[in-house]
């Protein structure tokens, strides 16, 4: 919108801040706050080992769920059968053993993946007072080495507000909030508590797959959170140190009242140091916790050690 604010007009010049709440070189954040107690606070949570995979797939024919302008991966055989039968490419190795080889294009945030503290910002500053010209040519400070090589596990807290709203998937452009959060996750009888990994399920892959992509992206504007000042002030009283979805941003994609766009990539991941985990696939992992009422679990996860990188794609597990 040309009458926007900017983002430093709807954040305000007193936004919650966590810079340098864990040291001037610090480029991981609030998973800080996932110490050893929140480690074993989330083995505590497993109760009979059911293991989910929350990594949507990749490279289906009906495509894969991206932000707009963005594509999805491309994957490419290199060696196959006919590669190794006579004239063909394939390599002569002595016993005549063959193989199959394959190769990818994608966008690093092309699938289920943790964004980088440094892939989103404004006035020219990452995360913790970075200049954002460290994002020239690759990420020298902020990528998503340092996430990738901590890991993120805690107790994980499901909360599927597609079935607290009685839909199997919320509208486009629906939002809730932090309170609509509190509600939903203690109607599914398990309580938010500090420090856990929030998980919000919103139903969003399944509309994803269920429709043409075409009609998924017609008007497309994401449901999800939406921007206040009391819902960062949540975040950073609560101690939140990961968000996780299953839509493509994470957040309403517009603010429905000021037309700005992503204030909570500014708010929580630039300001907080909030990780934040997107496109990643809850549905199985909700009719679990569905059918015997338990919604909280180990969650698990390690992007890709990709140097220099502004995300990676991950493949969470949740042990229940």
């Amino acid at each position: 919108m040309a009458d926007a604010p900017s983002m430093a007009e709807l954040l305000g010049d007193d936004t919650p801040k966590n810079w340098g709440k864990w040291g001037p070189d610090d480029e991981v954040g609030a998973l800080n706050y996932l110490d050893a107690a929140q480690v074993m606070r989330g083995i505590a949570s497993v109760k009979d080992g059911q293991v989910f995979t929350l990594q949507c797939p990749m490279g289906l024919p009906h495509g894969d769920p991206v932000f707009p302008g963005r594509t999805g991966v491309e994957r490419e055989m290199v060696y196959d059968q006919n590669s190794f039968k006579e004239g063909g490419n394939g390599p002569k190795f002595p016993g005549g053993i063959c193989y199959s080889d394959d190769k990818a294009t994608m966008f690093l945030q092309g699938s289920t993946q943790y964004d980088a503290l440094g892939h989103a910002w404004y006035d020219d500053t990452l995360w913790n007072g970075v200049s954002a010209a460290e994002t020239n040519g690759g990420m020298s400070k902020n990528s998503i080495m340092p996430i990738a090589e901590r890991g993120a596990v805690g107790r994980g807290v499901l909360i599927d507000m597609a079935r607290y709203r009685g839909k199997e998937w919320l509208d486009k452009g629906e939002t809730f909030t932090h309170e609509d959060l509190e509600e939903a996750a203690n109607a599914q009888g398990t309580p938010i508590q500090d420090r856990d990994i929030i998980c919000i399920r919103m139903g969003w892959l399944k509309y994803f797959y269920s429709v043409p992509n075409e009609e998924f992206n017609d008007g497309l504007v994401e449901p999800g959170l939406r921007y206040s000042r009391e819902l960062v002030e949540w975040f950073q009283r609560r101690e939140i140190p990961n968000l996780v979805t299953d839509t493509i941003a994470n957040e309403v994609t517009y603010d429905p009242e000021t037309g700005v766009a992503l204030p909570l990539h500014a708010a929580l991941l630039r300001n907080l140091g909030v990780s934040l985990t997107e496109i990643t696939w809850l549905d199985d992992l909700a009719d679990a916790c569905a059918a015997d009422g338990r919604w909280d679990f180990l969650y698990t996860a390690a992007p890709l050690k990709v140097f220099e990188a502004c995300g990676s794609p991950v493949n969470p597990i949740a042990i229940r």
